[in-house]
């Protein structure tokens, strides 16, 4: 395989593991590829890139960035902790060496430096090492937690001024069970959430995850939706077909009182949820 394929195949593998974001995710690239190639894949991904030589306080902002990503540049304490630094609370560094092989040293370093939820493994066929580590949260609630990335999107958008490529809808799945347990007499429906004004139906739609887990939890909690299981992700040219309006990041106070139903969505039209 050459260089360049061999390259675009380790991306991919840490494309996989960047962290849920409001809809735009800010991205600091430290090697000058990763993010370019990336981008052909998400257009949700606002780039930035500073070569390692370059990192230090004077160039990056605090908090500035929902995830780092670096692709053989040199692993050491001082990338860490620049890196740590730019990174909000939640935050991802990924790590891949396509030559490196997998120790516990690598794991202790990240986390000597201060990061959590620490993974070292190999990356692509036993073929170098992929390494991650999550800046810490300040905060141990995990709605809070939701709503601070949730806040990065403001509520009731125009949609024709909303620039993110994904819309997500609050989904109840029926059955509720994932596709490996179904008996081969089952099929999957999807219902997603939506209020009724008159004769339309209006979707109740969200800018990314954390804004549609932000609003079910307490949504859930007052009895205001019920049955909700599932959260669904859809691309924004799939949106425009459908027959129905959108309320884009509606609040509770918007629905309050409203007549609320679930119409009928194609799971199979979904994009797959990040992680």
């Amino acid at each position: 395989m050459d260089e360049r394929r061999a390259r675009r195949h380790f991306v991919a593998v840490m494309a996989k593991h960047l962290p849920p974001s409001a809809s735009t995710l800010r991205l600091l690239d430290l090697d000058g590829a990763s993010g370019d190639i990336m981008t052909a894949w998400r257009g949700d991904l606002d780039v930035a890139h500073v070569p390692p030589l370059e990192l230090g306080p004077a160039r990056l902002a605090p908090a500035a960035f929902d995830a780092v990503v670096a692709y053989d540049v040199e692993f050491s304490p001082g990338l860490l902790r620049v890196a740590l630094k730019a990174l909000r609370p939640g935050g991802r560094l990924i790590i891949l060496q396509s030559r490196g092989q997998v120790s516990q040293s690598q794991a202790q370093m990240l986390r000597d430096s201060g990061y959590t939820r620490i993974l070292v493994e190999p990356a692509l066929d036993g073929l170098g090492v992929l390494m991650r580590g999550e800046k810490a949260h300040d905060t141990s609630n995990t709605s809070k937690r939701i709503r601070s990335i949730a806040q990065a999107d403001g509520d009731l958008l125009e949609l024709e001024r909303y620039a993110g490529r994904y819309l997500h809808l609050l989904i109840q799945q029926r059955p509720n069970k994932p596709v490996w347990k179904l008996s081969p007499d089952e099929t999957i429906t999807w219902r997603a959430a939506a209020v009724e004004q008159g004769a339309r139906q209006i979707l109740l739609a969200f800018s990314s995850l954390p804004k549609a887990v932000a609003f079910m939890q307490p949504a859930v909690l007052t009895g205001l939706i019920r049955d909700v299981n599932k959260v669904g992700k859809f691309s924004r040219s799939t949106a425009k077909s459908w027959l129905w309006d959108l309320m884009l990041n509606p609040t509770l106070d918007s629905i309050q009182g409203q007549s609320l139903t679930a119409v009928q969505i194609d799971p199979t039209s979904a994009e797959a949820l990040d992680e």
